[in-house]
């Protein structure tokens, strides 16, 4: 293949490359006499989805035929590398198959009885077993742990924090002496610093971030995977919870906020990375838009693209395009960084070395 590399290596000197990819579906030096595939392009180490759902649906579970599916839509669009943050569904026969995404399963959420999406998570009725909880979900997964940080308090009519303070800081001493990192699901402010200050690894959706939080993010290393395209169903959501009206009113605050917390993030230098949220209310395929809106909201096209790769895999220990890894590659016709919008189009993803999908 040959084009221009993007990502660690590649970008910036905006010189031509010569990629061979050898029987074993590893990229190598030089292969003599090599069939030519691509001749002119821009070349992608694989996209990222950070928070995924293979084997959710709207309903809750879905089978493993239905989740083969998910995983083919998005590798189709290019994702070739899956952070699935909870799957009420026990995925790893998926994760045998050479021709579908890699995932990096979390295992179930972990949440209270009543305080997340019925049937998908693990509910403990006793908040201290969280660690204990923890440790099983570590062992189960694939080196991360999914919390429900906060979700609807229907007693109190708003979000409202799920897990005492003190049992958030064991329950991730729990998970960082298993191996395993923690991420939470979170919307709302009140539940933010004990999530951050427990020592939690990444936040998800975080639209009640506010400067203070940002800023200790940044100073911790937290990671923040927005999920903008999700964000973007709240007022959807807020029309619905007529009963709830002052939970329907913070929904649409955190919306119309969204796009400035993310844009302070990126100032203050918290890592973000790109996440779909697909499964459930979202549809699988859909990373460009996120990565789309991740710029709309004050990341460069550059710095988007790379939350979507190169940067997300490092975040993710995957390594970057270079003799001896493992070729997963998308290849587009034009410069995406010119134009987001060619992300919807690969002329060329490639999977362990194999094509397994070509655009026009």
């Amino acid at each position: 293949m040959r084009g221009v590399l993007l990502g660690p290596g590649g970008a910036g000197d905006e010189q031509s490359v010569e990629l061979f990819v050898d029987a074993a579906g590893v990229l190598v030096e030089h292969i003599p006499g090599a069939e030519t595939l691509i001749d002119g392009g821009y070349i992608v180490p694989g996209l990222v989805d950070a928070h995924c759902h293979i084997g959710l649906g709207s309903a809750g579970a879905v089978g493993l035929e239905e989740a083969d599916a998910q995983a083919r839509t998005d590798r189709d669009a290019g994702t070739l590398l899956i952070r699935d943050c909870g799957s009420p569904l026990d995925t790893t026969p998926l994760q045998v198959r050479d021709d579908l995404p890699e995932i990096i399963r979390a295992g179930v959420h972990i949440a209270r009885p009543k305080r997340y999406i019925p049937g998908v998570a693990a509910e403990l009725d006793d908040p201290a077993l969280l660690p204990d909880v923890v440790a099983e979900q570590a062992a189960a997964g694939d080196g991360w742990v999914k919390l429900v940080g906060d979700w609807i308090d229907r007693s109190v009519g708003d979000l409202a924090p799920v897990w005492p303070d003190d049992v958030l800081v064991a329950a991730v001493e729990a998970a960082h002496a298993a191996g395993a990192r923690v991420t939470a699901h979170v919307f709302g402010a009140d539940a933010l610093p004990g999530l951050i200050r427990s020592g939690i690894d990444c936040i998800e959706h975080g639209p009640g971030l506010t400067d203070d939080l940002i800023a200790e993010m940044a100073a911790r290393g937290t990671a923040l995977v927005p999920t903008m395209i999700n964000i973007d169903t709240f007022p959807g959501i807020a029309d619905m919870a007529g009963r709830y009206p002052t939970y329907a009113a913070h929904m649409r605050k955190l919306h119309a906020g969204a796009v400035g917390v993310v844009q302070r993030a990126v100032e203050a230098g918290v890592p973000v990375y790109a996440g779909t949220d697909a499964g459930g209310g979202i549809e699988h395929g859909r990373l460009a838009d996120e990565i789309a809106a991740l710029h709309g909201a004050g990341m460069s096209a550059v710095d988007a693209l790379g939350a979507a790769s190169w940067s997300a895999r490092r975040w993710l220990g995957r390594p970057a395009l270079h003799p001896g890894a493992r070729a997963d590659l998308v290849v587009y016709r034009s410069d995406p960084r010119a134009d987001l919008a060619v992300l919807r189009e690969p002329a060329l993803v490639m999977l362990r070395g194999r094509p397994v999908h070509a655009g026009g």
